[in-house]
């Protein structure tokens, strides 16, 4: 039985209620019994195999390659009432150890149909773990779909790459299948999600067109993406979940804006859901919920009435909550030390009722809103409480203004509590219709954490009035018997939060990982991991380390060896005794046994020499080439000498350069040592360079953030970068990297 312990007080509240279901309240009522399966035949898997009734599947591992695209699947599953238990079975796309960009393919198609039950399987390495279309009556139970495919991350350490950036704004061509998923969904209808695993993927869960399925206690956290999507996805119920660190775009002190990852997507039109009792922390957002760009154009519809009730959603580097251009209900939530407790742009009619804002640096923003209920709340040593605002100017690319009334009015603010000795609230052409009630209590910050329990939640207040918690909670009767199951990890602060080449670390296995600056005369990396003691067991381009033993926690400065002409070519190797282990591919390691990790850094020196010009319409790079090379043989307006080509921005640190539409000339000589290598550059708009006089690389079309690749063989070259600006953010990276790399990132267009 899984824990009903609440992470909050206001889940206790919930869990007490103990509210039963309604008889046929749910499409679940179509599926059918559980039965066994003694009697059903056993059946080996093969590529190709088409599954017409009930069986068991022959356990063992079954090595298939996925087909390149995602149309055909090497198991499909079609008909009506078959239960299908793969007993522990594995199918397995790709070898363990490799990078999970190469996955490809689907693993297990359910091909329409009625009454499909999918049991007990395990599978990895694929783009789609298990795919469901149009399929009425589903249920998946027990199964692990995780290490799947995600792509190579570029945003590591001091460096964000835009490359990294998701876009789950269109869906309407199935656009969402090139991001991949565990589990994916499309226009089922009634069903169960329930204990399955979905971790170390891209996405754990996503559904499109999907009604009136029931996803409970599953654990889809540390993902590089989303924990669970949805869109055009209504009458869900989703509870009792763990989808903690689903997490991209954060390196803590360096960057922090997720990058549109999400433990909850919510997307255009997903309404009449109800999202209750999950753990969905440490994630680029909590919840991300966006009304549609259908509603952007038209001003109508919204992703609406949906129902968030006792949820965590603490730890967002963004927002713990993000709700636009909808009317919602949230209800007895904890959101603690996001950047925003609740971002509520455009909303409508929602109520804000008995949540728990704490220590984040705005608890309520909400730009644009009418007639917004924000009461009973407590909010504690937030750097301000709440902010109501309206600009003057809109965007003049959105149709919504031009159809709704978007002045900031009719405001409901009463009741709340604000611990804290900053201003509590902030209006700007705002209208406020009730503000009885508050509390206002002067805490700094550590006075507020004192007034909080040991689990982090608020002490006082913070429960919406039980009448109403009932009248919201009788629309959708789910017997709810307490939180997802809490985690040391989902109580840690934001800083927790690790994001390397391959997405969140989840603490599973021993990692040592900068604390700051890589390229600092010292460098300072902290050992991280389960319980444990580690020794060094090799260095390379050191010219002293802090220590050579110690435990898990601990802090090594290391100096890097600066008499070489070669440039930044160091490692450190340790080994680690204690605890079990589970690696980042899933590899499983005894307690005792000693597991390998380390960290290295290759810059090899470099010395660029940057100019910068500026063009016009008769010097256009895209329509006037002839003219733009005679540009870039005149005088540059600004002349640089750089360490390293790295340049991202979308206002110009720069102040000689303007805005949009300028170009780079840079050039310089590099030596690489022997073995493979490969340079590497990410751009946006456009790039070509040249490796001692020939073209080695030519993506010369205007584009969004994208990676290119070339060989460059050992010894001394010549470097020649152009790089075109022509409007919105720059990107512009040149290094030599190890390794004959090909991973370009994200999937798809931005």
């Amino acid at each position: 039985m899984m824990s009903t312990r609440p992470l909050h007080s206001a889940g206790a509240a919930i869990g007490r209620l103990a509210y039963t279901a309604a008889a046929g309240a749910v499409a679940l009522c179509s599926l059918t019994a559980a039965r066994p399966l003694v009697s059903q035949p056993t059946v080996a898997l093969r590529p190709g195999l088409v599954i017409t009734q009930s069986v068991r599947i022959t356990p063992g591992v079954y090595a298939f390659r996925g087909k390149t695209s995602t149309d055909s699947a090497l198991i499909v599953i079609r008909g009506d009432n078959i239960v299908v238990d793969f007993q522990g079975a594995e199918l397995r796309g790709i070898a363990v150890e490799a990078d999970p960009d190469g996955a490809a393919g689907v693993a297990i198609r359910v091909d329409g149909g009625r009454n499909i039950e999918i049991r007990n399987a395990h599978v990895r390495g694929y783009r789609v773990g298990i795919l469901a279309v149009g399929t009425r009556g589903l249920k998946l139970t027990g199964n692990t779909v995780s290490y799947n495919w995600k792509p190579r991350l570029f945003s590591v350490v001091e460096h964000e790459s835009l490359v990294d950036w998701m876009s789950f704004h269109k869906n309407e061509n199935r656009e969402w299948l090139r991001f991949g998923a565990a589990i994916y969904l499309e226009q089922v209808v009634g069903g169960e999600i329930r204990g399955n695993t979905a971790e170390q993927g891209s996405n754990g869960l996503l559904m499109t067109r999907t009604d009136s399925m029931s996803i409970h206690d599953n654990s889809l956290s540390f993902n590089s993406a989303l924990g669970i999507g949805l869109y055009r996805s209504s009458n869900n119920q989703i509870y009792r979940n763990r989808a903690d660190y689903n997490v991209r775009g954060y390196s803590h002190g360096f960057f922090r804006r997720g990058q549109d990852s999400a433990a909850l997507l919510m997307y255009e039109q997903s309404s009449n859901n109800f999202v209750a009792n999950n753990s969905m922390t440490h994630s680029g957002d909590g919840l991300f919920l966006w009304a549609g760009q259908s509603t952007m154009d038209t001003g109508q519809g919204g992703a609406n009435d949906n129902l968030f009730l006792a949820n965590d959603f603490s730890y967002a580097p963004t927002n713990g909550i993000e709700a636009t251009f909808s009317r919602n209900d949230f209800i007895e939530n904890r959101v603690v030390g996001s950047d925003h407790g609740l971002w509520g742009g455009y909303s409508f009619d929602s109520r804000v009722l008995g949540n728990c804002f704490q220590q984040n640096r705005i608890g309520v923003a909400i730009e644009h809103g009418q007639g917004n209920q924000i009461a009973y709340n407590v909010f504690a040593g937030d750097s301000l409480g709440i902010s109501l605002w309206a600009n003057s100017i809109e965007p003049s690319d959105w149709g919504y203004p031009k159809y709704r009334d978007t002045r900031s009015r009719d405001y409901q603010l009463h009741r709340n509590q604000f611990l804290m000795k900053t201003t509590p609230i902030k209006l700007a052409n705002t209208s406020i219709a009730d503000s009885s009630g508050n509390a206002y209590t002067p805490a700094d910050t550590r006075d507020a954490a004192q007034r909080t329990q040991s689990d982090g939640s608020c002490t006082a207040g913070g429960l919406a009035p039980p009448d109403t918690v009932q009248a919201l909670r009788r629309r959708f009767p789910t017997t709810i018997d307490g939180m997802a199951p809490s985690s040391a990890l989902a109580r840690r602060g934001r800083d927790a939060i690790v994001v390397d080449e391959w997405g969140p670390y989840d603490w599973r296995f021993p990692k040592v990982w900068p604390i700051d600056s890589t390229r600092a005369p010292s460098i300072r990396l902290r050992t991280l991991g389960p319980p444990g003691s580690w020794r060094v067991s090799s260095r390379r381009g050191l010219a002293s380390i802090s220590r050579m033993s110690g435990l898990i926690g601990d802090t090594i400065v290391m100096v890097p060896d600066t008499n070489t002409d070669a440039g930044r070519d160091w490692a450190v190797s340790l080994q680690y005794t204690g605890g079990a282990t589970v690696n980042a591919r899933g590899t499983e390691r005894v307690r005792g046994a000693p597991v390998t990790f380390s960290y290295e850094m290759f810059e090899p020196r470099t010395l660029w020499n940057v100019q910068f010009f500026v063009w016009s319409d008769s010097t256009d790079p895209r329509t006037k080439s002839q003219a733009f090379q005679q540009l870039l043989k005149g005088t540059p307006v600004l002349s640089r000498s750089e360490p390293r080509l790295d340049y991202m921005w979308y206002r110009p640190t720069l102040r000689e350069l303007p805005q949009t539409r300028y170009a780079v000339v840079a050039t310089s000589r590099v030596t690489v040592p022997a073995g493979v290598f490969s340079l590497r550059t990410i751009s946006d708009d456009a790039i070509r360079v040249w490796i001692d006089g020939g073209l080695a690389i030519d993506h010369w079309t205007p584009h969004e953030s994208a990676v290119n690749y070339a060989p460059i063989a050992k010894g001394t070259h010549t470097l020649r970068v152009e790089y075109a600006q022509a409007e919105g953010w720059t990107e512009l990276k040149v290094e030599v990297v190890k390794g004959a790399h090909r991973g370009v990132g994200t999937a798809g267009p931005h």
